[in-house]
């Protein structure tokens, strides 16, 4: 399985787990058994706005494009995420962000 990321800036959350041919995003499986070698399933036919592009296989391999959400703090790799090759089940370890930017707060006077 190989996933191409694209860092998108949002606030939303994104946790992905390889299960065999299936990929789950937040906890919602898609069974990707079903694409033969050379096949392509256009992303019209998935279900989330995670998905950007079709999925294929190629060389046995699954191939996905998935958008990468992006918060205030933002790292380069997540800006730039390289692709991810995933052999084995279980949770797929995407870039993290920086650390948060500290708030000065400022007291009103009255």
């Amino acid at each position: 399985m190989i996933i191409n990321l694209y860092g998108v800036r949002n606030d939303l959350s994104l946790e992905l787990e390889k299960r065999g041919d299936a990929l789950v995003v937040n906890g919602e499986p898609f069974d990707f058994s079903r694409i033969g070698e050379g096949d392509t399933l256009p992303v019209d036919a998935i279900s989330s706005e995670f998905f950007t592009r079709e999925v294929t296989r190629i060389g046995g391999e699954l191939i996905f494009h998935i958008n990468l959400p992006n918060p205030v703090n933002y790292s380069p790799e997540q800006a730039f995420p390289s692709p991810v090759s995933i052999k084995a089940n279980g949770v797929v370890n995407l870039p993290k962000p920086l650390a948060p930017i500290a708030t000065l707060e400022v007291s009103q006077d009255e």
